[in-house]
């Protein structure tokens, strides 16, 4: 097989994965039957396509051929056992595939994606195993490919895709059609799991940035997805474009030695202009809808960052208010921090500071709170409590990168004692723009 066929098969069969495991998952109501039946799928199309061609509906194609492979091994292995109801003998592969192309309409498509999308969310289920749930059964990734992102070993990601398995299996989750009601309530668990798939993947600094960018990229392409489903929901447009114009920045976030570049230092040409237009234009297009959200808000305040050519440019007195409105719908101690930063550049840092000090038994253990909390301070002159935050903020540190930045400041307050017009020390990224779906 050639590399061109190689290549369009594969994005064949990852476009139609979700649609085609769906569909498997209502037929047989089993999560690791309907996974094993697209994969039977695809091996048959691996063979077959090249010489026939493209199917007209590949969805369609590997739903039928999935389905059939399962019931044929049903038969095999228990003879006895009646099939569902539905279930017809196929033997003209062409004609069923015209017509179960025929009966995936619009809306049949969309329940299938949801509810797969859904049972990855359980409740029951730790936001880690939602994660991997959802990106070995949605976004097909292999399992090396998730615990190299997780920086785990082959051997501790199977064992957590495993256990969510099997919760699922035993929560007994129904598979028929959602009503209007429990769809919009699935289409937000969902919405929050895209989001977490994103930050773990934006999170990562140094190192492990490269390699957990893949995370980025399938939060981009569930979005997508999302928003074809759902394309009259402004929440919905709201979280793609906030991912986009996050990741639009990636380019620029990280230095060679691979420390962090804060925001205002960030070199905007490398900023991906295309990304940037496409998320402009879905925020544009959700505000006009008058059914703000958080993720609406969130992407606006990204979109303003966006807009500015230079960080002088930056509307940091809009920022201010679009916080002040995400306080409203999304009351956090982390949206606060976020809004004291755009706060120490409308009113300066003792307002920030102000802002913030109420905040410190919540975030006593955020590595966040005492950076931007020590930036204050130093812009403030107050340098031996400004040591003390950024003391503190080392200890709580996460990763190598967030550690040098802090030090960074430090070695400013030892070279020079008089405070500087410092950017404030707060990360402009996934986290401080907008606080993490728990």
């Amino acid at each position: 097989m050639s590399e061109a066929d190689t290549a369009w098969i594969e994005t064949a069969l990852t476009s139609a994965r979700p649609q085609a495991v769906g569909a498997l998952l209502r037929y047989f109501r089993d999560l690791d039957t309907a996974e094993e039946a697209f994969q039977n799928a695809c091996l048959r199309a691996l063979k077959t396509w090249p010489q026939n061609g493209p199917p007209r509906d590949p969805a369609a194609w590997l739903i039928m051929v999935g389905r059939n492979v399962a019931i044929d091994e049903v038969r095999r292995t228990r003879k006895q056992q009646p099939l569902p109801e539905d279930d017809q003998a196929i033997s003209d592969l062409d004609d069923a595939e015209g017509a179960l192309a025929e009966r995936l309409d619009g809306s049949h498509y969309r329940d299938d994606i949801l509810r797969l999308m859904f049972i990855c969310c359980h409740p029951g289920l730790p936001a880690t195993q939602q994660i991997a749930l959802a990106l070995r059964i949605v976004c097909g990734l292999t399992v090396k490919q998730i615990a190299r992102a997780f920086l785990v070993s082959e051997a501790a990601m199977e064992q957590r895709i495993t256990r969510a398995k099997a919760k699922v299996a035993e929560a007994g989750t129904p598979f028929e059609t959602p009503g209007a009601v429990e769809r919009s309530e699935r289409l937000a668990v969902v919405a929050a799991m895209i989001y977490l798939i994103f930050n773990e993947g934006y999170s990562a600094s140094g190192d492990t940035a490269e390699i957990r960018k893949p995370l980025c990229e399938e939060a981009i392409r569930l979005a997508r997805l999302l928003l074809r489903l759902f394309q009259s929901e402004p929440e919905i447009m709201g979280l793609t474009a906030l991912i986009l114009l996050q990741h639009a920045r990636s380019a620029s976030r990280f230095a060679a030695d691979g420390s962090l570049i804060l925001l205002d230092d960030q070199d905007r040409s490398l900023w991906n202009g295309t990304m940037i237009a496409e998320g402009l234009a879905l925020i544009d297009k959700a505000i006009r809808h008058r059914r703000s959200g958080p993720y609406q808000i969130q992407a606006a305040i990204a979109a303003l960052h966006a807009r500015a050519s230079t960080p002088e440019e930056t509307d940091w007195a809009q920022i201010d208010l679009l916080y002040g409105a995400l306080e409203v719908v999304q009351p956090s101690p982390v949206v606060t921090l976020n809004r004291a930063v755009a706060v120490s550049k409308v009113r300066g840092p003792q307002a920030a500071l102000d802002l913030i000090e109420p905040l410190a038994p919540k975030l006593a253990n955020y590595f966040h709170f005492y950076g931007v909390r020590g930036a204050f301070l130093m812009q403030l002159g107050r340098n031996d409590e400004a040591r003390i935050a950024f003391d503190r903020a080392i200890a709580l540190a996460n990763t190598s990168a967030e550690a040098a930045h802090i030090r960074m400041h430090l070695d400013r307050l030892i070279r020079d004692s008089q405070p500087k017009g410092a950017n404030g020390g707060a990360r402009q990224d996934a986290k401080v723009e907008g606080a993490k779906v728990k």
